[in-house]
C-alpha cells in the first residue's frame, strides 16, 4: 500500500469535490479507507508543493509519480474516474 499525497486548497470547489469523492468510495469499498492521504495545503505549505510539478489543485501524488490533477470545469464523474485509479494505485503492494 502507498500513501498518497493531496495537494489542496480549503478555497477550492474542485478540492471540496475531490474530498467528497474520497468519502463515497471509502463508503462504497471500506478496505480503501486503510490508504493514507496526507493533505497538504499549497497556501500553507508551499516549501513542500515546491518540491512537486503540478499547475492546479486538487492533485495527488505517490511518491513524486503524478497520479491525478485537477481542472477548471471538471465534473464531479470525471473527479471519480481520477480518484478511483489513484486509490487502486495506492492500493498495489
Amino acid at each position: 500500500m502507498h500513501k498518497v499525497t493531496y495537494f489542496h486548497l480549503d478555497t477550492c470547489p474542485y478540492c471540496v469535490q475531490a474530498d467528497q469523492v474520497i468519502a463515497e468510495l471509502i463508503a462504497e469499498h471500506p478496505e480503501w479507507a486503510a490508504v493514507e492521504f496526507e493533505k497538504i495545503d499549497e497556501y500553507e505549505h508551499p516549501e513542500i508543493a515546491d518540491q512537486y510539478d503540478y499547475y492546479a489543485n486538487p492533485c495527488m501524488f505517490i511518491g513524486k509519480e503524478k497520479l491525478y490533477e485537477g481542472h477548471i470545469g471538471e465534473k464531479k464523474a470525471e473527479c471519480r474516474e481520477h480518484v478511483e485509479a489513484v486509490f487502486r494505485r495506492a492500493m498495489e503492494p
